[in-house]
């Protein structure tokens, strides 16, 4: 029962968190530089949270070119810049992982 009580707070401070910045009505409003500054947080958040999984496989610093999932990375990448579509993206570098995968 505390396990969910946990989250749902924690679901409602989310909630409420983000509601303040996208409700028009209310008078909370950034300046240009912090708006600026809010523009790197996600790329800073998939960098923190895809980084070790991409060059940490195994525990071991790994950069060989039979790493699945660093040549899924670079091929997302390039598929973003190619494509400019982020499910498509998704979706075809998910395809590229498992055959690399399966390749090695």
């Amino acid at each position: 029962m505390l396990i969910w009580i946990m989250i749902v707070a924690m679901g409602l401070v989310v909630f409420f968190n983000r509601y303040l910045f996208i409700e028009p009505r209310l008078p909370v409003r950034l300046n240009r530089g912090a708006r600026e500054f809010l523009g790197f947080a996600v790329p800073g958040m998939l960098t923190a949270i895809c980084g070790p999984i991409i060059f940490l496989a195994d525990h071991n610093l790994n950069l060989s070119p039979a790493n699945p999932y660093l040549l899924a990375g670079i091929g997302a990448v390039g598929l973003m810049f190619w494509t400019r579509n982020v499910l498509l993206t998704v979706l075809l570098s998910m395809a590229l992982f498992y055959l690399f995968r399966w390749w090695f």
